[in-house]
């Protein structure tokens, strides 16, 4: 595996997280040498679930939205959850840090409800995505052609369904960060 010890993951997520899909991508992030930083709307531990009736642990963000500067970056990790997207997707900010990031073309991953997000803030019009299934009117409705895949890359997009495909979701984000490192050199 190529050295990551130099890459940065932005992860944003808020209360309602669904928790294998924001700690197992973490967890492999970090064990490929990548640093991973969280952000929240505040600093205050925010509320994990599981399957989105159960709480679950809880994670504590590293920044607030207003601390983030996309430059420090080189990927942007949403997980799902259904509230979780849907807090965020309010947030200007939020919907802001993602344009930023489409705007300067750096890895994008969502994950299940987090498409959401990707559809507020205007960046999936034209392109392959795919996420959880009663979300997929919503991104069709964004413009996006929407396709049943457990991960979905479409240049530096990439997007999953469920939990069940974390495992590729993971592999892609790590292949597309090491590919992007390579290229850099």
């Amino acid at each position: 595996m190529a050295d990551l010890s130099q890459a940065r993951v932005l992860m944003i997520a808020a209360d309602g997280f669904e928790t294998v899909e924001l700690f197992e991508p973490r967890k492999a992030l970090e064990a490929a040498g990548v640093t991973v930083t969280l952000a929240s709307i505040k600093r205050d531990p925010i509320q994990g679930m599981k399957g989105d009736i159960n709480k679950a642990e809880t994670a504590t963000p590293d920044l607030t939205l207003e601390e983030v500067e996309v430059d420090d970056y080189d990927a942007l990790v949403l997980p799902g959850g259904v509230a979780n997207p849907d807090k965020l997707r309010v947030e200007e900010l939020a919907v802001d840090i993602v344009q930023q990031f489409m705007d300067e073309d750096k890895i994008v991953a969502a994950i299940c409800h987090a498409p959401w997000l990707l559809a507020e803030a205007d960046v999936i019009d034209g392109r392959r995505v795919t996420g959880f299934v009663s979300i997929r009117t919503d991104l069709a409705n964004a413009g996006a052609e929407v396709e049943d895949e457990e991960v979905v890359i479409d240049d530096n997009l990439i997007t999953s369904r469920k939990p069940d495909d974390i495992p590729a979701f993971n592999k892609a984000i790590i292949d597309a960060l090491t590919e992007e490192l390579a290229d850099a050199d």
